[in-house]
């Protein structure tokens, strides 16, 4: 089979929903299924399902990995401007029916993967400092980026023997990574793991060229390699 293809069942899993969603979306138009030479099998490409997902995290792919000019309101400079973008978006989900009981760990999450960003990338940004931050309540999706140094080289520092973005990403989001004393990395992604695993919260994580993919309440941890590498980290939370 064409590798740019996804099956329904491996297009559910990338966008967080059933089987019978994605049938009912095909037969009213919203996400039209590929049919091969007239068959009845169902088929996605990343590509749609990316742009489906939400524009934001194709804009943030597309910096993350070529670099280029953000709109003002999705580009933060620095941790102070983050952290109002941050409690702004926590204000938007109190106020949403569906959010209201599960605003505070959506926006930890959100916070952890930001700060990250910044405290990982305190500087030594190797080209354009500051991450990309954007979210859309109404369809369930927060996006950050940065193109800072990424997990591999963050971690190589206190574990020189990891060789490659995956072997790094799976350390981070599974392993306590203790540096000099009282210094302490990776644990912030181990938190959000944790988060995800409890409720139902789903990640999209990209650094380098590895990806890893979790479904909130499975403890199955996804890491695959990327058909595109990217510079520093990308994250699509959605809920």
């Amino acid at each position: 089979m064409n590798e740019d293809l996804l099956t329904i069942s491996e297009a559910a899993q990338f966008l967080g929903v059933s089987i019978d969603s994605l049938r009912r979306w095909d037969k009213s138009g919203k996400l039209v299924a590929i049919r091969k030479d007239g068959g009845t099998h169902r088929y996605y490409t990343k590509k749609d399902l990316e742009l489906f997902d939400s524009d934001l995290l194709q804009m943030a792919h597309e910096w993350a990995s070529s670099g280029g000019e953000i709109p003002g309101q999705l580009y933060c400079s620095n941790s102070a401007t983050f952290q109002a973008r941050l409690i702004k978006l926590q204000n938007l989900l109190i106020r949403d029916d569906h959010t209201k009981r599960t605003f505070s760990l959506i926006v930890s999450t959100a916070g952890e993967i930001g700060n990250n960003s910044f405290d990982h990338n305190l500087g030594q940004w190797p080209d354009v400092p500051g991450i990309f931050f954007g979210y859309d309540v109404s369809r369930r999706i927060v996006i950050l980026a940065d193109r800072g140094i990424g997990i591999l080289q963050t971690l190589s520092r206190v574990r020189p023997e990891l060789q490659s973005d995956q072997g790094a990403l799976k350390v981070a989001f599974t392993e306590k990574v203790s540096g000099r004393a009282p210094e302490s990395r990776g644990n912030g992604l181990k938190y959000v793991r944790e988060v995800i695993l409890e409720n139902a919260i789903n990640l999209y994580f990209q650094s380098g060229d590895a990806e890893l993919r979790l479904k909130g309440e499975n403890p199955e941890l996804r890491i695959t390699r990327s058909v595109e590498k990217i510079r520093g980290c990308l994250a699509s939370i959605t809920f």
